[in-house]
């Protein structure tokens, strides 16, 4: 379906977050620790990597994917800031994996490939890590796609505020894509996709949210497909944006109403319910209706105030730009070092090297005819403006890059070890790509 309040056409979408959420502003977070004295573990969380189904067409037989599951939780997992977490991973999974944190910052004993291996077939992995910063995060093991024989699903983790946000529900969508077979299969990312046909799913389904009219809803979006920059709107609503990438930010409305999500991006907003409407995604060629809010009723209440920002986490407030560290990196070039996470080698050469406190300033430029999506991990990075006079006023960990542009990001290096980046672009059939930089 498509509809005039909502159609962006592809270069807006593809332009990703810099360009889509249209921002009308002018973790020393949590880590992995391993041995040694440490505080008294305050939660579990048992992790599962295991073969399922998923009933994407109605007329066809569920399709068989791969997932990671919480088989500790009934729902969505959410633990508390602060919480000094055991996570059991079990692989039951034919291929080695690791759980990926994204928006996890800290010790880089949490990074894959460069800091720990992954975890044999049947095997089992105990860890720890800590939830230094509230947040939307997300688990995943999709990085070690080159032998995955199946599409795969994350899981969203929930880190809550020690003063929760004043909203009547809070929700977690999942926006996931899948390419369909004839047969009703689903296609791995980095196949070629022909004869298969996209789906757009919500929480593994059409998406439907009942609330009374009134209600303030916060909403945490993630784009959990892991190819396609995505727009999606609530028609309309207004849509306030409270937080990026699993940090806070100044709240400010959403340009026409509409969030747009690189792969692994995410955004928790605040809307209030006022009228049965339906959840749009736009992947830059048409709009689909992938879900619907359906109003019931009405609170007996004031009108609600404009929503406040949420409790700050542990990021600086201002960065040195001028005292910089400044390094050039072109996004998937195999002679700069990209490699496919299966060839990843802990002997390659860094990206990059900084010394622990000292501000860094990328400029990722994509040379390619394609969008590229980039992932910083161990650290969250402001967008600068074009000058480097300044940067946007909010934090992320993913940004896509137009085909041809540089994009500057910059960050303070508070976060010591060795950590990867990664790089994809926005097709189908495109290979996952990843480097190592270093914070010493």
């Amino acid at each position: 379906m498509k509809t005039r309040s909502f159609d962006p056409n592809r270069r807006e979408v593809l332009a990703g977050l810099g360009a889509g959420l249209g921002v009308g502003l002018g973790a020393s977070a949590a880590g992995l620790i391993a041995g040694g004295a440490a505080p008294a573990v305050t939660a579990q969380l048992a992790l599962q990597a295991r073969p399922a189904t998923l009933a994407l067409r109605p007329d066809q037989p569920p399709a068989p994917i791969w997932e990671l599951a919480a088989v500790s939780h009934i729902g969505d997992v959410r633990l508390k800031r602060g919480d000094r977490c055991e996570v059991v991973f079990r692989n039951d999974l034919p291929v080695p994996l690791a759980p990926v944190w994204y928006g996890l910052n800290g010790p880089a004993a949490s990074d894959p490939l460069r800091a720990r291996a992954p975890t044999a077939p049947g095997a089992t992995e105990t860890s720890i890590i800590s939830m230094a910063n509230a947040g939307t995060l997300l688990a995943d093991f999709r990085l070690f796609e080159d032998g995955l024989r199946q599409p795969a699903r994350p899981l969203p983790v929930i880190a809550i505020e020690a003063n929760r946000a004043a909203v009547d529900r809070d929700e977690v969508l999942l926006i996931e894509e899948w390419r369909l077979r004839p047969d009703g299969t689903a296609l791995p990312p980095g196949r070629d996709p022909k004869d298969t046909a996209p789906l757009y799913t919500i929480n593994g389904k059409t998406f439907e949210l009942s609330a009374a009219a009134g209600e303030r809803l916060r909403l945490r979006f993630i784009n959990g497909s892991q190819r396609s920059v995505l727009a999606i709107k609530l028609e309309n609503h207004e849509v306030q944006v409270v937080a990026l990438d699993g940090q806070p930010a100044e709240p400010f409305p959403a340009r026409n109403g509409a969030l747009i999500l690189a792969p692994g991006a995410r955004a928790d907003v605040f809307v209030d319910a006022a009228a049965s409407a339906p959840f749009l995604i736009h992947d830059g060629k048409e709009a689909r209706q992938v879900g619907k809010l359906t109003i019931s009723g009405k609170l007996a209440r004031a009108p609600l105030p404009p929503p406040q920002p949420l409790p700050l986490n542990d990021l600086p407030e201002k960065l040195d730009l001028k005292g910089a560290l400044r390094f050039d990196v072109a996004l998937g070039a195999p002679e700069a070092g990209w490699t496919r996470p299966a060839s990843f080698s802990v002997s390659s050469n860094p990206a990059f090297r900084a010394r622990t406190g000292r501000t860094v300033v990328l400029a990722l430029k994509n040379p390619g005819p394609a969008t590229s999506v980039f992932h910083l991990h161990g650290h969250h990075f402001r967008l600068l403006d074009k000058l480097d006079d300044g940067w946007k006023p909010y934090w992320l960990d993913t940004l896509a890059i137009e085909p041809g542009q540089t994009q500057r990001i910059a960050f303070a290096a508070t976060s010591p070890g060795r950590w990867l980046i990664e790089s994809v672009v926005t097709d189908w059939a495109a290979p996952r790509l990843v480097r190592w930089y270093a914070v010493e």
